[in-house]
């Protein structure tokens, strides 16, 4: 399939058509030539369009060509924001409401009495704040929020200028004249999360102001300081003084928390059975590009037969580099990472896939430093697979009826939505593929459900299990390793009867959960990745209520 040369006309008249930046063409040419590269996904792809099957072909073309959240950007003509646009209004004084603002930020009509309304309705809430549209550019970017994370606001002003606080519980942290007067709003919430905790602090679903956003790694020089001071004091008023902070160039804020001496010994598990290809990579990368002075390697082996791969464990096993678990049987990989995990002599357990490969040597410690926390259960990674794209920012509950991983086909450098790739954050779950725990944590609450997921949602499962018993899933994202994903799988009738059980197993226990992640939007298309498309009926679908 070749590219037909475009004339100046033909450009124009595009650019006119589509309403679209300069920047079109050159993706659309690079789509092209994948597609051309891949004559039968792009022939699945087109029969599905054909058959009428648009979501199928529409995760097809996802996973083929990537994705952006560029694809959210609307224009003033569209209808979905006409009326916001045009109905502004300004704050007015409450005697029990402050609206935290800056200049070039406005209400849209009727936010400020919806507000008030649920206040009314939630009498322990003590800050509301809502969702936004950045109008900064020639297009509009929809800043729809997740629930109240102080993790992901010290790192990122995710929530932005307008917040709404009862006067009482501003009064209580000082007024509003003790607050940062550069960003009194993220001064506020990290404030009163402090003094009230973060269930005090509900997020409201709709559109309720509009303003010039200004993106996590834009800004001057002062205001990039500013936020890292706010962060300093707040992290002092948390008694952790002693976490170092620094200010990454794309604007994120990352904590490096103090370790103990000496620091905890690391058990790092690895299943697999054969397959020496994948899993020479991963603990050659294990072994010599992992930095991390006490740790031990232990390979859970079911069943292998290759004659080079006995010899090469038996090799790695005889020097003292790793210890084979035997784990013999049919492949149930919950079974067999809890098996290694009662005989691992690590404090921490770190879950690693055979099909995983290290990039950067900093990625364990970074994940050992917050798993160490006492009120954190399972860490994850930033995995990127063979073609460079992401395929795990953390797992999200609820799309497709069951469970996808955030900002998967992205590229494996964007900083994502809200900056949410690059951040260190609240998440529902994590994968396996790369999983960090404290190994006392882990047993309490009995490792992996190997009787109810023996291959797939053990690893969400645990993670929900460790958020019922208090506590919180991190999703972790400067650490970042490479996950060449199922490339060990082999689908056959009985794994798909099998898949299919432990579906019905997961839906029937978490159910519930999967109506709305807590850190996911109601507003994104549940059909189609995620971060990439609105909902149908957008803004007038979703939930109303506070999270």
């Amino acid at each position: 399939m070749g590219e037909c040369p475009l004339t100046d006309e033909h450009r124009d008249a595009l650019l006119f058509a589509h309403r679209i930046r300069p920047g079109f063409l050159a993706r659309l040419r690079m789509a092209v030539a994948i597609l051309a590269q891949h004559p039968s996904a792009t022939l699945a792809i087109a029969k599905a369009r054909l058959m009428g099957k648009r979501v199928r072909a529409a995760q097809a073309r996802a996973a083929l060509l990537g994705l952006d959240h560029r694809k959210l950007w609307l224009t003033r003509r569209d209808r979905r924001i006409a009326n916001l646009l045009s109905e502004v209004v300004p704050v007015i004084e409450e005697r029990d409401l402050v609206v935290l603002t800056t200049p070039g930020h406005t209400l849209v009509s009727g936010s400020q009495e919806r507000l008030v309304r649920t206040f009314a309705a939630h009498p322990h809430r003590v800050a509301l704040y809502g969702d936004a549209l950045d109008v900064s550019g020639s297009r509009i970017m929809p800043l729809l929020r997740p629930a109240f994370d102080a993790e992901y606001l010290r790192a990122v002003d995710y929530i932005g200028p307008v917040v709404a606080v009862r006067r009482t519980a501003l009064d209580a942290i000082g007024g509003i004249i003790d607050l940062d007067p550069e960003a009194p709003a993220l001064d506020a919430l990290l404030r009163l999360a402090g003094r009230f905790g973060s269930d005090s602090i509900g997020h409201l679903p709709q559109i309720l102001s509009i303003g010039a956003a200004v993106a996590a790694g834009e800004g001057g020089r002062s205001r990039r300081a500013g936020r890292l001071a706010i962060v300093r004091r707040d992290l002092v008023r948390a008694g952790e003084g002693d976490v170092a902070t620094r200010m990454d160039e794309d604007g994120v804020i990352t904590l490096w928390r103090s370790l103990p001496d000496p620091v905890p010994s690391v058990s790092l598990i690895v299943p697999t059975r054969d397959r020496l290809d994948l899993l020479r990579p991963c603990l050659d990368s294990l072994i010599h590009r992992t930095d991390w002075p006490d740790r031990e390697i232990l390979v859970c082996d079911n069943d292998s037969r290759d004659p080079e791969t006995m010899v090469y464990l038996g090799d790695l096993a005889a020097g003292g580099v790793i210890r084979v678990v035997p784990c013999p049987g049919p492949f149930d990989f919950a079974a067999m990472n809890n098996r290694a995990a009662a005989v691992a002599k690590g404090r921490v357990l770190a879950f690693v896939n055979n099909d995983v490969t290290v990039t950067d040597p900093t990625w364990l410690d970074r994940m050992v430093r917050e798993a160490l926390r006492p009120e954190i259960g399972a860490v994850g990674a930033r995995l990127i697979d063979g073609r460079g794209r992401i395929q795990h920012g953390g797992v999200i509950l609820g799309p497709g009826g069951l469970v996808t991983h955030a900002h998967r086909y992205f590229s494996g450098d964007a900083p994502g939505y809200l900056s949410g790739l690059l951040a260190t954050r609240a998440v529902s779950a994590v994968t396996a593929a790369c999983l960090v725990i404290e190994a006392r944590k882990f047993a309490a609450v009995d490792g992996f459900d190997a009787a109810a997921f023996a291959v797939d949602f053990n690893d969400v499962d645990l993670c929900l299990r460790l958020n019922e018993a208090g506590y919180r899933t991190l999703y972790v994202g400067g650490a970042i390793l490479i996950h060449d994903e199922a490339a060990s799988r082999r689908w056959t009738p009985e794994a798909r009867a099998r898949h299919e059980r432990e579906v019905t197993a997961f839906k029937k226990r978490w159910g519930p959960l999967l109506a709305q992640d807590p850190h996911y939007h109601s507003g994104f298309d549940p059909d189609l990745g995620t971060y990439t498309r609105l909902r149908s009926g957008w803004p007038m679908t979703g939930p109303v209520a506070p999270r």
